[in-house]
């Protein structure tokens, strides 16, 4: 015998209620006309890479050039000196005397020219942001150089007479180091609060 078809089953109560819970929150809706314009989405602008760029910019406030500064100087043979321009040679005086206590050291002894350069630039920019006033810097006297000449001492001298932070820097004392090593004097930190006209030195 065929099957009779089966009668569709009748909502139930619970969906029934709910279908017309629906039908009367939509009471006096009325569908969006179609514009005919495509809902393009501009995709948003790429990132701009800030902290990169302003790393940039300090590498190339950074970089170091072999050149002479004209202020850099071999006062007695070969002991390097330096002294920023208008301030007083009683600073030279102090320094050699250890009047300021030696806050770090960088060595630098035995390495190539480009190591040395990343390594002292990446030291001076430590030493500044801790507040450093005073720090040792050995280049080693050049012993085992071709014709045991100083070459990284000159260019030890010649890098630390371009960064402005660098107010003056002596050969060390025999104690820390004599034609091996120079004592570099930075500029103070700028204390908060304190005025245009204060001095720092």
């Amino acid at each position: 015998m065929p099957k009779r078809p089966t009668p569709p089953e009748s909502p139930a109560p619970h969906d029934a209620d709910e279908e017309a819970l629906l039908r009367d929150a939509l009471k006096g809706v009325a569908p969006l006309r179609d514009s005919g314009r495509a809902d393009l989405q501009r995709p948003p602008p790429a990132p701009i890479p800030v902290q990169a760029l302003r790393d940039d910019a300090q590498v190339l406030q950074d970089s170091l050039s072999d050149q002479l500064p004209m202020e850099v100087g071999l006062e007695t043979g070969e002991e390097l000196v330096f002294l920023r321009n208008g301030l007083s040679n009683l600073i030279l005086k102090k320094l050699r005397r250890g009047f300021w206590a030696t806050q770090d050291h960088l060595d630098l002894h035995g390495l190539r020219t480009e190591e040395a350069r990343a390594l002292l630039v990446s030291f001076l920019n430590d030493a500044l942001t801790h507040g450093f006033r005073c720090v040792r810097i050995v280049h080693g006297k050049g012993l085992r150089s071709k014709n045991a000449e100083p070459v990284l001492k000159r260019k030890v001298g010649n890098w630390l007479g371009q960064r402005d932070e660098v107010l003056a820097f002596v050969q060390a004392r025999p104690e820390d180091g004599g034609g091996g090593a120079v004592m570099v004097l930075l500029k103070a930190k700028r204390v908060r609060g304190e005025g245009r006209g204060g001095r720092r030195v």
